[in-house]
């Protein structure tokens, strides 16, 4: 593995590289960053040349001025920025919860740089018919940041999207990596619901530009996270654009609870997508 960082418009991005073959861009979702992929790495590297990013203003990817709020089309032209360092041709891209709403923005906005996309479970609640509600808890758990602090703020939300807080592993039973990141991603927990959460739930995607390009497009969802509602909005954003969404192993937080699964799953998605025309998902249905 090696590591570097490349200098954008009001920040540095750090991003790590690991393997060989075509370049595969890994997206974290809010507050994480490029170690909640080492497990999935560990297979993919197999086969893609896999680079894993810190999002501006998280972990190592440091912001020119202090914290400020963070807008998904920034994040998009970062990914884009350092997709055109790396390489002169599409890329595959996955990108999950915040990251995948990253990574739709960015398949809208410079389709040239995607050769196949799988967003997994994006939040973007905006698309939801009863989006109303949701803006309405997403506010509360803004509220309850500034008024009881961020474990009440991390309970309202991880409940409303159907998961729980668990408390953290012993910090002595995990190897140095995995206890750097989990002290990096404790660090980054208040940012992401302050700076990012208001911002990239309320997102509403490009229809028109996602559907000229819908072949290029996986919509993904955790298999466990059926009825809850994380799982709600790539229905409605496949549905949109004429694509049905592929299940992948775990729920919302599939990459690290069923990480090699899901990593097996993620290659024989994008071995078997055919650009231009329909895309299949490796044996576990077909995507219209």
């Amino acid at each position: 593995m090696r590591s570097a960082t490349l200098p954008v418009p009001g920040a540095t991005l750090y991003y790590e590289v690991r393997g060989s073959g075509p370049l595969l861009l890994m997206i974290p979702g809010g507050g994480g960053d490029a170690g909640v992929f080492d497990e999935m790495t560990e297979v993919l590297e197999q086969r893609f040349t896999v680079v894993a990013l810190d999002p501006r203003g998280y972990s190592r990817s440091s912001l020119d001025g202090g914290p400020e709020d963070q807008h998904v089309s920034v994040q998009s032209e970062d990914a884009c920025r350092l997709l055109t360092h790396l390489t002169d041709e599409p890329a595959f891209v996955f990108g999950t919860s915040a990251g995948a709403i990253v990574c739709l923005d960015l398949l809208a906005r410079h389709p040239e740089r995607v050769r196949v996309l799988v967003a997994h479970e994006p939040p973007c609640l905006a698309v939801l018919p009863d989006a109303d509600e949701h803006r309405a808890m997403i506010e509360d758990v803004y509220t309850l940041l500034h008024t009881e602090g961020i474990a009440a703020a991390a309970m309202r939300f991880l409940t409303a999207m159907g998961g729980e807080l668990k408390p953290p592993p012993d910090m002595a039973d995990l190897p140095p990596r995995a206890a750097e990141l989990r002290t990096r991603l404790a660090a980054n927990a208040p940012l992401m619901f302050e700076h990012e959460l208001r911002n990239l739930t309320s997102y509403l995607p490009d229809y028109p530009a996602l559907a000229r390009v819908a072949d290029r497009l996986v919509p993904a969802v955790g298999r466990d996270s059926r009825g809850a509602l994380p799982y709600r909005p790539a229905v409605e954003i496949a549905a949109r654009i004429g694509r049905k969404v592929v299940e992948f192993p775990g729920a919302h937080n599939g990459i690290r609870t069923d990480a090699e699964e899901f990593a097996v799953q993620l290659i024989e998605v994008l071995t078997t997508a055919d650009v231009g025309g329909e895309v299949t998902d490796g044996g576990h249905g077909r995507l219209g």
